[in-house]
C-alpha cells in the first residue's frame, strides 16, 4: 500500500478558523488575486488552494453553502463539471502536466478539511513529482511562489472569452 505523507498540510489544520465558511467569505470580498480566485462563474468559481499539494492545484467551489452534491441544482452541478474540464485545459496549456488529480472529498472520514462546503480538488501531476524529500524527509517541495503560479495561470483563465465578473 502507498501512503500519501501531507505534512505542510498542518499549517492548516492547526490554524485558526472563523466560524464563517471560507468558501463563502472569499468570493464576496472582491479580491481574487489576494484570494486566489482565477475565474468566477455564474454558479461556482475557481481558486487556487493555499496549501497545495502540487503547483497549480486548483478547486471549484460552488457559491452555493452545501455539503453535499444532494443540495445542488443541477446548473450548479453542470456548471462546477465544466469548470473542472476548462480548468484542466488552462493547467494543460500553462504547465503541460502529464496526469491529473481530480476529485471530492465529502465528509469529515473522507479527507474533507472544509466538509460544509462542497468544493472539488484538480491536481496537475508529472512523473517523478513525488521526490526524495517528500519520501525521506515528508517534506514537500513547491517550487514557485503562489502567486508567480497565479500570475502564470491568470491569463489562460481570463483570456479564455468566458464570463468572468471581477479583476
Amino acid at each position: 500500500m502507498k501512503v500519501l505523507w501531507a505534512p505542510w498540510r498542518m499549517e492548516y489544520i492547526l490554524g485558526p478558523k472563523g466560524p464563517e465558511c471560507l468558501f463563502c467569505i472569499k468570493p464576496a470580498e472582491q479580491k481574487d488575486r489576494e484570494n486566489l480566485i482565477l475565474y468566477r462563474g455564474g454558479h461556482a468559481y475557481v481558486i487556487m488552494n493555499k496549501y497545495p499539494y502540487n503547483n497549480g492545484h486548483l478547486m471549484v467551489v460552488p457559491y452555493a453553502h452545501s455539503s453535499s452534491f444532494d443540495n445542488l441544482p443541477d446548473a450548479d452541478l453542470l456548471e462546477i463539471m465544466k469548470l473542472a474540464r476548462f480548468s484542466v485545459d488552462c493547467l494543460t496549456k500553462a504547465f503541460h502536466p502529464e496526469g491529473f488529480n481530480v476529485g471530492v472529498n465529502i465528509g469529515e472520514v473522507a479527507g474533507a478539511g472544509i466538509e460544509e462546503h462542497l468544493h472539488m480538488h484538480i491536481v496537475p501531476r508529472w512523473a517523478g513529482d513525488l521526490n526524495f524529500m517528500t519520501v525521506t524527509g515528508e517534506i514537500r517541495v513547491i517550487p514557485e511562489h503562489i502567486l508567480d503560479t497565479y500570475d502564470k495561470l491568470y491569463p489562460h483563465f481570463a483570456g479564455s472569452g468566458k464570463r468572468r465578473d471581477n479583476g
